[in-house]
């Protein structure tokens, strides 16, 4: 017998699974201990009696979940018979309608969009972000609403996609996998995993404007200018900006389409940098904390740098912005100017190898910084 317990690693990969459909073997160190999860993994796929202590009730199933596919795309889906346990979270009339009484498509390009998207809602799960669509408010474009969140709410791109008339459905082509609201501003998400992903500029544009669309008809954000990018490292991170840096066309760029582009290694250290994001205006407030006013260039520069100290133009990429980041360097490659970049430990190696003697490094205290913050990261089952 296994025991549904609130916040147990079977409620988590349930919750995973009811949101997404299938979740990724490979992955499955972003839910918790990988160990212990493939144990719990390999029991599912046996019958097994699972019990919920809230209510009392338990369910014997053949199985709860399969696992299918090699390599890279094998998968967890949820077994047909299991679905009666997604009442105990109340989602299992929202599985049903969004997988189309569980039917998840097997192609090769599917799954791997899939787990995209599942390894996404698996970070912003960790970082306290709210994904469940089960239990955020629905969003539309008939009428200008003011929605308003509990909590900084991650939407899928199939989410969003419903929203849309038939232009929507045709820029469904973007690499988005959805989009994050957190306070006044909206950040679309990407997750590139392990190798640099080939932009669709064209088709990331009109995905950005309808996505500017919803986001100014229910929450009334007038600008989109940011992403989230996850990755699987930081050389990851040196390889889109190399690739990016290739590309001739300017618009359909990746930084040229996004003014402001985050960079999140899929790990512990990018759970902590993701949780930032959900701090009304971050960047403001990060900039308060480290500048006092007459220091600060507040975007008025000639290049990119958000403080001027004793002759030294300083920089802060504590938020990970690696679109800034590339504007900086292609500055300092011709001018040289005496430049500091200010940064998180975790942060420092790929700053090096990417910025080589370019600006002297200083570290900040991540501890310090979500200290004065006050944040606190959320844990997503508290509320139930």
């Amino acid at each position: 017998m296994i025991t549904f317990r609130t916040g147990s690693l079977l409620h988590r990969l349930i919750t995973l699974l009811a949101s997404v459909g299938e979740f990724p073997t490979q992955s499955l160190r972003l839910l918790g201990n990988e160990r212990e999860l493939k144990e719990l993994t390999a029991k599912l796929t046996q019958p097994q009696t699972i019990r919920n202590p809230q209510t009392g009730e338990s369910i014997t199933l053949t199985k709860a979940i399969s696992v299918s596919g090699k390599g890279k795309y094998k998968t967890i889906r949820l077994y047909k018979s299991a679905i009666p346990i997604l009442k105990w979270i109340h989602a299992e009339e929202y599985y049903v309608g969004a997988f189309r009484s569980h039917k998840v498509s097997g192609g090769i390009a599917h799954i791997e969009r899939n787990h995209r998207v599942a390894e996404s809602i698996a970070m912003f799960f960790g970082a306290g972000f709210e994904f469940r669509e089960y239990k955020i408010p629905q969003l539309q474009v008939s009428e200008i609403r003011q929605v308003e969140l509990s909590y900084a709410s991650f939407y899928s791109a199939r989410c969003l996609k419903q929203l849309g008339n038939d232009e929507t459905n045709k820029t469904m082509y973007s690499r988005a996998v959805g989009a994050v609201f957190a306070g006044n501003v909206c950040y679309a998400v990407y997750n590139t995993r392990n190798a640099v992903m080939k932009w669709c500029g064209k088709g990331e544009c009109k995905a950005k404007l309808n996505t500017l669309e919803i986001a100014r008809m229910n929450f009334g954000i007038n600008d989109l200018d940011s992403a989230i990018l996850f990755g699987e490292s930081d050389d990851i991170a040196v390889a889109t900006i190399e690739e990016t840096e290739h590309n001739e066309k300017l618009n359909l760029r990746f930084d040229g389409i996004y003014g402001h582009i985050h960079f999140i290694p899929m790990n512990e250290t990018g759970l902590r940098q993701l949780a930032l994001f959900a701090v009304r205006d971050l960047k403001e407030r990060l900039l308060d904390l480290l500048f006092e006013p007459e220091q600060r260039s507040y975007d008025c520069g000639v290049f990119e740098y958000d403080a001027y100290i004793n002759g030294v133009y300083v920089l802060s990429y504590l938020d990970a912005d690696i679109a800034r980041l590339m504007r900086f360097k292609s500055v300092q490659d011709k001018l040289r100017y005496k430049c500091e970049v200010l940064c998180f430990a975790d942060q420092v190696s790929f700053l090096k190898k990417y910025l080589d003697e370019l600006a002297e490094i200083r570290v900040i205290e991540r501890d310090a910084v979500e200290s004065a913050l006050n944040l606190k990261r959320r844990y997503i089952f508290e509320e139930d």
